[in-house]
């Protein structure tokens, strides 16, 4: 059995100033992001990360690579280790994604989606696990803060990188998609710029398949997202005032629900939640102070829950 599992850990950031940090990251400034909030922040993250014990791990909210190292290390340090790791990193954009393994990357590349900093570069690794090759795209797309048409673009060049590669594949996509499994039928009117079209839904055409996994039968070219495959009420890994969401997804082509030889486990998709993740109904994200200026106070973890799925290897 081998685990997956996909997790924005919420602004990991170094303290090298690199002038692209976000206004409360500036290292050792009034914010106080300095070595003893860093420390406890990777910390706390690989108290996660060692809890989840996956086989491969996606991470998001990356700065740098030496925040991406650091935090293998910690994991490391933890008892948790992973031989192979690659980083999103040809882009200077403010955060980046990466990939902890235990089975060995036989290639990395990454995806550009436009030139300006406003993209983040999807990450492409091929693992072979035991003999098969498996396909994982590690995927941030825009915020709410932008329209849905930008995260269409991101959509249509992962589309069209899977259609290259082909579906009869075991292809895995995951990641923070800032969209609902279900995004065509929530979009909200301010962030609706494209009639309706949603970059997780009618390009990747997850719209398809909104059965039960075992129900799946095969589509030529079409996605399967695992949330459909676990009760409606357990669907989030974000919560915004009060309000469950699914922004994290792992999305599978029908090919990896039925291969013999590396296929998923039904029923196996869930958000991790422990005691000290969800408290009060509330997500223990990481925490900072009410008054400003705003000041880091060396607790908690991420606004996001982690989102796992075990697959079969034979």
């Amino acid at each position: 059995m081998v685990k997956i599992a996909t997790y924005n850990v919420e602004n990991l950031f170094d303290l090298k100033k690199s002038g692209y940090e976000y206004k409360e990251y500036i290292p050792n400034s009034v914010s106080q992001w300095n070595k003893k909030a860093y420390d406890a922040k990777i910390k706390n993250i690989a108290k996660v990360i060692k809890k989840i014990n996956a086989d491969i791990i996606a991470v998001q909210e990356i700065e740098s690579g030496e925040a991406f190292i650091d935090l293998k290390n910690q994991v490391k340090r933890d008892g948790l280790y992973y031989q192979y790791s690659a980083l999103a990193d040809a882009k200077d954009t403010t955060v980046k994604v990466g990939i902890f393994s235990r089975y060995k990357i036989l290639y990395k590349k990454e995806i550009p989606i436009n030139a300006t900093f406003r993209y983040r570069n999807i990450l492409e690794v091929k693992i072979d696990v035991d003999g098969n090759s498996v396909y994982l795209f590690n995927n941030h797309w825009k915020s709410k803060a932008g329209k849905e048409s930008e995260r269409v673009q991101s959509a249509k060049k992962l589309y069209s990188r899977i259609q290259e590669i082909g579906f009869e594949k075991n292809i895995i996509i995951v990641g923070d998609f800032n969209s609902d499994y279900e995004e065509n039928k929530k979009i909200d009117k301010k962030h609706n710029d494209t009639n309706g079209i949603t970059g997780i839904n009618s390009i990747l055409h997850t719209d398809k398949l909104t059965c039960k996994a075992k129900e799946v039968s095969t589509c030529k070219d079409c996605l399967y997202n695992l949330w459909y495959d676990t009760d409606i009420d357990k669907r989030y890994t974000y919560i915004f005032k009060k309000k469950k969401e699914a922004l994290d997804n792992i999305i599978v082509t029908p090919y990896t629900l039925h291969n013999k030889n590396f296929h998923y486990i039904n029923g196996s998709l869930r958000s991790f939640k422990t005691d000290y993740l969800v408290i009060n109904g509330k997500i223990n994200r990481w925490q900072m102070s009410k008054r400003k200026p705003k000041k880091h106070l060396g607790k908690g973890y991420s606004d996001h829950l982690p989102l796992t799925a075990e697959f079969l290897v034979r």
